[in-house]
């Protein structure tokens, strides 16, 4: 669980099938910094296809596609959890509190039933990227912590309403702070980062 004190600090992930990139950011904006950059695993290895888990049960007949998926929603869970306890115990010795995580979410509609899902191929990719994305959202409810979910295309909207900083200006700022970190420092770090920076500055006023 999060400590009582320390330098707040929040995490921010961007999703892709089976992994995720994690940033932990703390400060203010204009002197951010980043405590931590990773990449974790969300998917077993040891169950063949769970890194495409409906695309694995496509072929299956629905019951056993129905457990298989749930097979892999429960590696997915266990692993995210292990990766936020990993990354919170270690920024915690280092003095920060872990206060918020934000997520990155695609702009989809709610989800229909397994069966819908898997007779689309489009419905497919959707689902996989929720299924890791919830199992984020379950590791940080885990970890107590509140998970600021935000949609990719509105990030930069947002930035400007709750941080007060236009898509220019963050964008100078993400490139300054690319420069003095070094890769990898693409879009997946760069996204999370921002996302970071927005549950950590919601977190501080809501406490």
């Amino acid at each position: 669980m999060v400590t009582k004190s320390g330098t707040d600090a929040a995490f921010g992930f961007r999703v892709h099938s089976g992994w995720a990139s994690l940033i932990a950011v703390t400060g203010p904006l204009d002197s951010s910094t980043v405590v931590e950059r990773c990449r974790i695993e969300l998917a077993d290895k040891a169950i063949r296809g769970s890194v495409q888990p409906y695309h694995a049960a496509e072929p299956m007949e629905l019951k056993e596609a129905e457990r298989f998926i749930e097979r892999c929603r429960d590696a997915s869970n266990r692993l995210a959890r292990g990766a936020l306890k990993t990354a919170s115990d270690g920024l915690q010795a280092k003095g920060y509190r872990i206060t918020a995580c934000g997520l990155l979410q695609s702009s989809a509609r709610p989800l229909p039933a397994i069966a819908s899902i898997l007779a689309s191929h489009a419905l497919i990719h959707t689902a996989e990227g929720e299924l890791f994305r919830d199992a984020l959202v379950e590791a940080g409810t885990h970890q107590g912590l509140p998970v600021l979910k935000v949609k990719e295309r509105d990030l930069f909207d947002r930035c400007a309403t709750e941080l007060h900083v236009s898509a220019d200006e963050l964008q100078r700022r993400l490139a300054a702070l690319g420069r003095s970190l070094g890769p990898p420092w693409r879009q997946d770090e760069k996204f999370a980062t921002v996302v970071a920076w927005l549950a950590l500055a919601v977190m501080k006023r809501a406490s």
